[in-house]
C-alpha cells in the first residue's frame, strides 16, 4: 500500500531509518537480498521515495549489528557468512539456549507444554501435505525455540539472545533451502519431549546436541573443498564431563 507521495506506507512514520532497518532485514531474510549483494544508497532511496539521509543512517546501524559491511570503492554490502561466523553464532546460541531450556524445564506450565505439542502436531500434518513447503515448518521450528527462550523468564538472557537472533534467522534461511520437512519435524520433537521430562541436565544436553547438529550441517554444506578447521564437539557438548 502506498500513500499519495508514492512512498510505501511502512515509511510514513516519523523515524524512517528505523522502519528501513526492519525493511532491509526482511529483504535479507526473504532472499530478496543475499549475503554479498550490494546495497546502493541512491537506488534504494529512489525506489522507496525517501532521501538518502535515513538510508545512510539505517545502513550505519546495520553495520553496527554486523549485517552490513562497507567495502572501500564498492560501498555497503550484505555481510557474507563463513564457517567461522557460523561457529561463533552456533556456539553462543548453544550456551544461551542450553541455559534457557534448563530454566524452562522448571518454569513451563502444563498449558505451555500442550501448546508446544500442538505446534509439533501441526508440523506432522504439514509433512503429510505435499502442498506445504519446508519454509512453513521452519516457522514452526523457530516458534519452538523462541517459546523455550521466553519460558526461561530470564530477561537478560532473552536480551542477549535477541542480539544474535538475526544472524540465527539468516543462517536458518540459508540452511532451510537444504533441509527437509521430515528432518525439521523429527529434530524438534526431542526438544518438546525433553521439556516434558523436566530434567534440566538432560534438557541442556539435548539442546546443545540439537544445535551442534545444525552447525555440523552448515559446515558440511558450505565447506566445499577448502580446508576447514574442525572445532570439535567437546567445545560445547560437555563430552568431557567427569
Amino acid at each position: 500500500m502506498k500513500e499519495e507521495t508514492g512512498r510505501p506506507a511502512l515509511f510514513q512514520k516519523q523515524n524512517i531509518s528505523e522502519d528501513l532497518i526492519v525493511y532491509l532485514k526482511q529483504q535479507i531474510l526473504s532472499g530478496e537480498l543475499n549475503p554479498g549483494d550490494r546495497v546502493v544508497e541512491t537506488k534504494l532511496a529512489k525506489e522507496l521515495g525517501i532521501s538518502q539521509t535515513p538510508v545512510r543512517e539505517a545502513l550505519r546501524q546495520l553495520q553496527g549489528e554486523g549485517i552490513i559491511t562497507i567495502i572501500p570503492n564498492k560501498g555497503p554490502m550484505v555481510c557474507s557468512l563463513d564457517i567461522t561466523d557460523a561457529f561463533e553464532v552456533y556456539s553462543i546460541r548453544s550456551m544461551l539456549e542450553g541455559l534457557a531450556i534448563r530454566l524452562a524445564t522448571q518454569n513451563a506450565s502444563e498449558e505451555d507444554l500442550t501448546d508446544l505439542e500442538r505446534v509439533y502436531n501441526g508440523m506432522k500434518d504439514k509433512v503429510a501435505d505435499d502442498t506445504v513447503p519446508v519454509s512453513y515448518l521452519l516457522n514452526d521450528s523457530f516458534y519452538i525455540h523462541e517459546t523455550i527462550m521466553k519460558l526461561s523468564n530470564h530477561s537478560r538472557l532473552i536480551s542477549m539472545y535477541k542480539s544474535i537472533s538475526f544472524q540465527i534467522a539468516l543462517i536458518n534461511r540459508i540452511m532451510g533451502s537444504r533441509s527437509s520437512k521430515m528432518k525439521e519435524m523429527e529434530e524438534h520433537w526431542e526438544l518438546v519431549e525433553v521439556l516434558k521430562q523436566r530434567d534440566p541436565d538432560r534438557a541442556e544436553d539435548v539442546m546443545r546436541r540439537h544445535i551442534y547438529r545444525s552447525y555440523s550441517d552448515f559446515v558440511k554444506w558450505n565447506a566445499k573443498d577448502e580446508g576447514v578447521a574442525e572445532y570439535g564437539e567437546n567445545v560445547w557438548l560437555n563430552k568431557h564431563k567427569r
